[in-house]
């Protein structure tokens, strides 16, 4: 793959507020006005990804930086035996890249504290929530399930009890009883001593950001570095091969199961492919040697999967036993067109 043209222009520097001075608690602070990234909106086969990227997704965006970057990772994904890798950004990667340090927050007396302290001093906090309580859901769990999900909080004032946050694709506000369900405030919540406080990292910006070059050139940099840890034969073989024991469990448990399967199966693979052709396409952009042929071969990936899932889905109405052969055919061939003609791109 050869090095993008040296006529590529900079980019400007984006208006990050992680590089405004340290908020303090004497200052205001409100939510911000927010607008989904490309990646988000368009023509996409899979609108939702998985909590963690798609949150990611619209916090660096919020912050000023393009996302696509740093999709390079995406070349690792594997099957996993029941599922395929939960694909999730490198957080090394988000260092070199954009400067920005993910590190496990500690919580200790209480959630609400500690998030208040970290968005004081301008960072953001990924911690784990009950999605019952998030009203961005309302198609989905809110007030209905109780799921465990990730959002990127930037803004909490305790007094009005409301929250500004990052999830899923864009930007949201909760207040009241929402939050209060959030930290555990609500009555039938406090003091259960056997509730443990959720996983919670923060970020924080420590260096600039890459711009123009060389952003293009370290994010190229982490492909080659990715590829390295690809899987060493097709997982989508691999999956083939225990599919038929897994169809057999879908038409005996049926919707109930079907449900979390085709969100660890046919989503992660299908997603996890359409970033892949977007980053693929953005290289290009770039300056880069990108045949046309690879990101379109890691998209079809991302089409067909969808097209098993409504398969399952009419397989399951009818209680018919359907293998998916064809569906399996070409996407067997696509990760073939697409991972080995990546590989002898870049060496």
């Amino acid at each position: 793959m050869n090095p993008p043209s040296s006529a590529l222009q900079s980019q400007p520097e984006p208006a990050s507020p992680m590089n405004r001075p340290a908020t303090t608690p004497s200052m205001p602070r409100t939510p911000r006005t927010h607008v989904s990234h490309a990646l988000h909106q368009g023509d996409r086969v899979w609108q939702e990804t998985n909590c963690y990227v798609d949150m990611w997704i619209e916090l660096l965006h919020g912050l000023g930086f393009d996302p696509t970057a740093a999709f390079g990772f995406t070349v690792t994904q594997d099957f996993e035996g029941d599922q395929f890798t939960f694909f999730k950004f490198p957080l090394e990667d988000l260092d070199r890249l954009y400067g920005i340090q993910a590190q496990e927050l500690a919580i200790y007396d209480s959630l609400e504290d500690r998030v208040l302290a970290q968005t004081l001093r301008g960072n953001t906090v990924l911690v784990e929530v009950d999605g019952f309580y998030l009203p961005n859901t309302r198609a989905t769990s809110y007030r209905r399930e109780h799921p465990k999900t990730t959002i990127g909080v930037d803004f909490i004032d305790p007094v009005s009890r409301s929250l500004g946050y990052f999830h899923n694709t864009g930007y949201h506000r909760l207040d009241g009883e929402d939050y209060d369900g959030v930290f555990r405030r609500l009555p039938e919540l406090c003091g259960r001593s056997e509730l443990l406080f959720p996983y919670v990292e923060f970020a924080k910006q420590v260096r600039p950001a890459l711009e123009g070059v060389e952003l293009a050139e370290a994010s190229a940099d982490l492909l080659c570095a990715h590829l390295t840890r690809r899987p060493l034969r097709n997982p989508i073989t691999q999956w083939r091969a225990t599919f038929p024991t897994h169809l057999d469990k879908l038409l005996e448990r049926g919707e109930p199961f079907f449900h979390p399967y085709s969100f660890n199966l046919m989503r992660q693979l299908g997603a996890n492919f359409e970033f892949l052709s977007k980053y693929l396409l953005w290289l290009k952009s770039q300056g880069f040697d990108m045949p046309p042929a690879i990101p379109a071969a890691a998209q079809q990936i991302a089409s067909e999967a969808m097209v098993m899932q409504f398969r399952l889905v009419r397989a399951m109405a009818r209680g018919r036993r359907d293998l998916c052969d064809d569906c399996f055919d070409v996407l067997e061939a696509a990760y073939d067109a697409t991972l080995p003609p990546l590989v002898e791109l870049v060496r």
